[in-house]
């Protein structure tokens, strides 16, 4: 088995000009996210991080949260996303926890980092930044650290069992706790995702949500490992309208959201969901929260091409039950197997 950055190399050979990562500002074909993936992974190895090391992310959603993932995997480094909500005292509570060796900021968040910056143990020149605004001092530049790296893989041996990512999660009480995601535990929930929720090689994936979030890494996953396409929806918060515009225009097969979103999205004007073309739409999720028999209904009116699944699961163990469609009205309260 394959780990999934090991996947997207291998489309990169077998179907370089096919979309494999967009957002409302970029998109890559599978060559060039495999090459600016190995250029960032050996320019974060040039600052002398080692396999293992930990790598913290604070971003919002946007097509690099893609790259890092997948740069950080090559390069045998650990990602730890920070949900971007957090205070700076409870981020600084995880890039110490971790023992975080980098920290890779976009420029929005820049303010999170700076008021807990003096008290982090992190080396100054592993300061990474992205976004439209100017480098700050004492900050990389995200674009200048890739296009210094080599494009070629960096060929660090990578184990299965290897950890990918420690992501952060917590009930209401105590502190948060890194669950590990291993490189093997990510490609096995990729495989079963695509294959018992039947995506194809073609299919687009609209991930809404946070890139920080284990729902949006493991459908990452899931794509990656057939060679399909993520579309990383970057609005800053959700707009029901918008986001049906997006679904319409991306011709985006598949999405992932929680009751609230979709009772907002069939609460919006007749015209407004008339207007929209959703016959591309195959496949849905929704999750996290009890979805109610009439909520159901009409999500299956309106998407009425679409599939509807539920599914149960947790950062530490993935996904746990699985509720299919033709289950969706006969087991009202269930989450499935």
């Amino acid at each position: 088995m394959q780990t999934i950055p090991q996947a997207v190399a291998t489309y990169a050979q077998l179907h370089p000009d096919k979309p494999a990562a967009r957002d409302s500002r970029r998109a890559l074909t599978y060559r060039q996210l495999d090459e600016r993936c190995n250029r960032l992974a050996n320019a974060l190895l040039g600052l002398g991080l080692r396999k293992g090391d930990r790598v913290a992310i604070l971003a919002y959603n946007c097509i690099e949260w893609m790259e890092l993932y997948i740069a950080l995997g090559k390069a045998a480094l650990i990602a730890v996303p920070i949900n971007f909500r957090l205070v700076p005292a409870e981020v600084r509570f995880i890039v110490e926890n971790c023992e975080a060796s980098a920290l890779v900021v976009q420029d929005e968040l820049l303010d999170r980092v700076e008021a807990i910056r003096a008290e982090l143990p992190i080396a100054e020149q592993r300061y990474i930044h992205f976004g439209p605004e100017k480098v700050p001092a004492g900050y990389q530049s995200y674009e200048a650290l890739l296009a210094a790296g080599r494009p070629h893989d960096p060929r660090i041996e990578v184990a299965l069992t290897d950890p990918w990512a420690f992501m952060y999660t917590s009930g209401t009480t105590g502190k948060p706790k890194g669950a590990i995601r291993s490189h093997g535990s990510q490609s096995r929930i990729g495989l079963v995702t695509a294959y018992d929720m039947g995506f194809a090689r073609d299919d687009t994936g609209l991930l809404v949500m946070p890139m920080c979030h284990a729902n949006s890494f493991f459908f990452l996953s899931a794509f990656a490992t057939i060679g399909g396409t993520c579309f990383i929806y970057d609005r800053r918060s959700f707009d029901p309208e918008h986001l049906l515009l997006t679904l319409a225009e991306q011709g985006a097969a598949f999405t992932s959201l929680v009751p609230t979103h979709y009772i907002m999205m069939l609460g919006l004007p007749a015209a407004a969901k008339a207007s929209r073309d959703m016959s591309k739409v195959r496949k849905l999720l929704i999750s996290s929260a009890p979805a109610r028999r009439e909520t159901k209904l009409e999500i299956m009116e309106y998407f009425k091409n679409s599939e509807l699944f539920e599914l149960y699961g947790s950062t530490e163990a993935g996904w746990v039950t699985l509720l299919r469609p033709d289950e969706q009205l006969t087991h009202l309260g269930s989450i499935g197997r």
